[in-house]
């Protein structure tokens, strides 16, 4: 394991050739690629920066892409506040059929007709505002001290406690004749996406699944300035050290554009897996 200090010198220090030494601490943002748990970004990100206590800031599937908050060393202390930064995520929905993991990875479990166009934006007026949304059964929430996906996975009927979520925008960028739609989605932490696809396919009388998953912002920290894992692996410790960003307020607050930008051009050029 590496040192865990990094060497800052001040002017005297530096005339006389004495450094001092500081831990390493901040929250460096990643772009998870597809496949990859959140937990094995951290692995990398422990590896390369040197720091045992690393951790990251808000779960992303293993199928979804984009940014990833990774806080290390004393930064960790910061996981909490961080969970109330308001997220921003493009989608992809696809219609004619729900799966038991309410994504494209789990066993279909329903199938009914796609809906028009026209059902679907009529239903999307719902899941505006302060909503009540029942989490998949496949999901990280803790059910008797157990995840609910090791219950799921253990063969156990699961119906989870819906709970309020804030999704303050909601909007279809894109509608294809294969009946997949694009949603930009801004909306408060512990919201899942994977949710909202299963319940705007039931509320538009047909049935639905997340096809695909992209998250744009976690408060301030955007997917255009995130580092991809291959270019932290490539370049190592010095480019992340350099990416660390010290834990503040300012790092809460996300940028007004996913509110004010026309949804379409927030999503132009992203790739969703």
């Amino acid at each position: 394991m590496r040192d865990e200090r990094v060497h800052l010198a001040s002017d005297n220090e530096a005339l006389s050739g004495e450094t001092q030494e500081r831990p390493v601490s901040g929250v460096l943002s990643v772009d998870k690629p597809a496949g990859w748990t959140s937990f094995d970004v951290v692995a990398v990100a422990r590896a390369v920066v040197g720091v045992r206590r690393t951790g990251h800031g808000g779960t992303l599937d293993p199928m979804a892409t984009g940014v990833l908050p990774v806080l290390v060393g004393t930064a960790t202390k910061f996981t909490d506040r961080l969970h109330t930064a308001m997220k921003v995520y493009v989608a992809v929905v696809r219609f004619g059929h729900e799966t038991e993991t309410d994504d494209r990875e789990g066993k279909m479990t329903r199938v009914a007709p796609p809906p028009s166009r026209d059902a679907v934006e009529h239903a999307l007026a719902s899941f505006r505002g302060v909503i009540e949304q029942r989490p998949p059964a496949y999901a990280a929430v803790k059910v008797g001290g157990r995840p609910a996906y090791a219950r799921a996975r253990a063969g156990e009927q699961l119906d989870l406690a819906a709970r309020k979520v804030q999704v303050s925008r909601l909007d279809m960028t894109d509608w294809s004749p294969q009946s997949e739609m694009r949603l930009l989605v801004v909306c408060s932490s512990g919201t899942y996406v994977r949710s909202l696809a299963r319940d705007i396919g039931r509320a538009s009388s047909s049935a639905a699944h997340l096809a695909s998953l992209r998250r744009l912002a976690v408060g301030a920290m955007e997917a255009r300035d995130a580092v991809p894992i291959e270019t932290l692996r490539r370049e190592g410790r010095d480019t992340a050290l350099a990416r660390l960003r010290e834990p503040s307020d300012e790092l809460l607050v996300l940028n007004d554009r996913y509110m004010r930008e026309p949804a379409d051009m927030l999503v132009s050029g992203e790739a969703v897996s």
